[in-house]
């Protein structure tokens, strides 16, 4: 469903230009913007987090006879939030614009936890259980990435005062993009199985 849209350069590149400008954040003196955001530990975690969805599948399927076709446009769709969230910070738009940081919690769950479903779904049955699991899946890592912004960064960083309520939002914009992410799946893999 996604692999004959999306050729294999397209995942990446993005995983390329998500590491070029966290090397850059990381290793190029002067630029305040990546100040105390834990440019280090994104340089390590994202490229991880990034390739894990394609590893996992690959593990998965490889004892499958036939073997399916990777799933490029998962794979990307997995990746990009990575992608927009460096980008972000490289354009200074997380200060500049004050509501840029939640609609990338909204939008970038909703492209997650698309790539994610349209993985994990594709033989899930009813429709409602699709949108429940994909909309459960984001809320339980929009917990974790917000345990994981607290620990790397805002415990001994200047947002401390305004955290709780940050999370709280973030956490429930995710969610929310996650109930959007499984309402496409659905759709998506109810279609497929016509």
């Amino acid at each position: 469903m996604t692999n004959r849209r999306c050729p294999a350069w397209v995942p990446v590149l993005v995983l390329l230009l998500t590491v070029v400008q966290l090397a850059v954040a990381e290793w190029v003196p002067g630029i305040d913007r990546f100040a105390d955001k834990a440019f280090g530990a994104r340089l390590i975690a994202y490229p991880l987090l990034m390739l894990l969805t394609p590893v996992l599948w690959w593990l998965a399927i490889r004892r499958t006879t036939p073997r399916p076709a990777p799933l490029y446009g998962a794979f990307t769709l997995v990746m990009v939030p990575f992608l927009v969230d460096v980008t972000g910070n490289s354009l200074d738009l997380y200060d500049a614009i004050g509501w840029w940081d939640d609609l990338n919690h909204f939008a970038n769950w909703a492209l997650l936890l698309t790539g994610i479903g349209l993985i994990v779904c594709r033989d899930v049955r009813p429709p409602w259980a699709v949108v429940v699991l994909v909309a459960g899946l984001g809320a339980v890592l929009a917990i974790g990435w917000e345990v994981g912004e607290w620990f790397t960064f805002i415990r001994h960083g200047t947002e401390i005062d305004t955290a709780y309520e940050d999370t709280l939002g973030d956490e429930t914009l995710g969610t929310l993009g996650a109930l959007v992410a499984g309402l496409v799946v659905a759709r998506a893999t109810r279609a497929v199985s016509r």
